[in-house]
């Protein structure tokens, strides 16, 4: 019995092959081996053709399963991760209408502005749990007004993992999760948001059928079948937006519970069963992939935009030639606190954490004849830990305070000195995991499909390769060093 995973984002297409009953991935590929080119027509845009999504996922599933060799008989079912709050239009012959609007577009900003005023805050924040924002719903209101003729066209609206699926099956669906993920769902009502349709003027038909994230939503067609390389009849059983996905494959599931990463921009994702909102807006509360009407699971997402975007910057800049891995070799020789070196990571546009300000990266407190390559290597990887620090304790305001924080065994997460900063400054253990969005798609997969009795079979196998625990030796060092980082970012913001 084997599992296939799917993640889509916005660089690349990740298909992994798992085996069910040991969780073991068995092969992995990806494509493309460059990054998806993202259109750009104006300043702020960002679109991409869902059609060059679905080139590189058949790739990718190819190329996935030549490796997994005649054992690809033996998958039993399909999940999908994908890039969040994108936008797809498609027509009554479920053809694309325009190119995807995806996350880091910024053109509706003001449209959500505009709903937050019109349905008031109140409304928004105990009713969405969120600010419209630069979410899918605005988005559609920017074609809406914008683009009145292809708007007339639309049959269906999509995020891209549904695209994916219809693509997959012919099926046209969408999830609750996904619902909430583009700010449509109402939380008291426990349905569509009627009035937030009404202020933009939706008709309720452009939204797709709501599934709950692990069911059957849909077999394989015959000839999609065929062009994949796989046996026809496949059931999709799960699907999710990443960040969702990230924290199922970590088994992040239950309240309290708590997963991050740190790729170009940092994320902080908690579980709870509990809708305590921050009225300040500086997290995003969504449907959690396990949620149900009898038993609402919310997570909390907390995104940082200046994170491993700040280490490669100073790497091209600072280090030039110098692996990541010496980098942070050189890092470690230097002391907590960087002997008053400090750096603010908020150099990659607004920050929603700090309510949609833009203090910019700052280097405070370089001194030309004491500091060196290796302290300005700390000093940036101490600045983004202590940002998640701050984010943290904006998730700790809403109900969720963690003794644990579960990350992949990837990027920022590879550095010792970035794990014991994080570790020290929040008081939480760091356990990392070898697993990643498409092997978490493909366990989203079995789960969907009943392969799995419970979410406890589904994890079997999963255990932390790695754990850092804070340095009681240096709490205090680490602890002196984000005060006063602090204090540089009150100056700044």
């Amino acid at each position: 019995m084997l599992l296939l995973g799917i993640d889509a984002g916005s660089s690349s297409i990740k298909a992994s092959v798992i085996d069910g009953e040991s969780g073991v991935c068995l092969a992995s590929a990806f494509s493309p081996e460059t990054e998806m080119k993202m259109m750009a027509l104006n300043p702020g845009w960002a679109e991409q053709d869902p059609e060059i999504w679905w080139e590189h996922l058949v790739t990718a599933v190819r190329k996935c399963l030549s490796a997994t060799g005649k054992r690809k008989n033996d998958i039993s079912a399909i999940g999908i991760s994908y890039q969040m709050h994108g936008l797809v239009l498609v027509d009554n012959e479920r053809r694309v209408i325009r190119p995807s609007i995806i996350w880091c577009d910024s053109r509706a900003v003001d449209y959500g502005k505009r709903a937050m005023d019109s349905l008031g805050k109140e409304y928004c924040l105990s009713h969405l749990l969120n600010s419209p924002g630069n979410f899918t719903a605005s988005k559609l209101a920017w074609v809406k007004e914008h683009e009145p003729e292809k708007y007339n066209r639309i049959f269906k609206i999509m995020l891209p993992g549904d695209y994916l699926a219809m693509k997959l099956t012919g099926e046209i669906l969408t999830s609750y999760s996904g619902l909430s993920e583009g700010i449509f769902w109402d939380y008291e009502e426990n349905q569509v948001s009627t009035r937030l349709m009404d202020h933009f003027g939706f008709d309720s038909s452009l939204l797709a059928e709501a599934v709950p994230s692990f069911s059957i939503q849909g077999t394989i067609r015959q000839e999609i079948a065929s062009e994949l390389g796989l046996p026809s009849g496949i059931p999709v059983s799960y699907r999710s937006g990443d960040q969702p996905n990230n924290a199922l494959s970590l088994n992040v599931l239950e309240p309290c519970e708590v997963a991050a990463t740190a790729g170009t921009s940092g994320v902080i994702y908690g579980v709870t069963d509990k809708r305590k909102v921050d009225h300040l807006s500086r997290v995003n509360t969504f449907l959690h992939v396990n949620s149900t009407s009898e038993k609402p699971i919310l997570g909390i997402l907390l995104c940082i935009n200046g994170t491993g975007i700040l280490n490669s910057w100073i790497k091209r800049t600072a280090g030039k030639g110098i692996p990541y891995d010496e980098m942070n070799m050189m890092a470690e020789t230097i002391a907590p606190g960087c002997n008053g070196l400090s750096i603010l990571p908020f150099g990659n546009g607004a920050e929603r954490i700090l309510q949609n300000s833009e203090p910019g990266s700052v280097i405070s407190g370089l001194n030309f004849n004491t500091h060196t390559q290796a302290h300005l290597f700390r000093a940036t990887q101490e600045g983004i830990a202590f940002s998640f620090r701050y984010g943290l304790d904006i998730l700790r305001e809403t109900g969720i305070d963690p003794s644990v924080v579960r990350a992949g065994s990837a990027n920022m997460f590879l550095s010792n000195v970035f794990r014991e900063t994080l570790a020290s400054v929040t008081g939480v253990e760091i356990h990392l995991y070898n697993t990643d969005g498409s092997v978490g798609a493909a366990r989203g997969a079995g789960l969907g499909c009943g392969i799995y009795a419970s979410e406890k079979e589904a994890f079997t196998g999963l255990k932390p390769v790695a754990t850092t625990t804070p340095d009681t030796m240096r709490i205090e060092e680490y602890q002196k060093a984000y005060y006063k980082w602090l204090e540089l970012l009150e100056k700044n913001k």
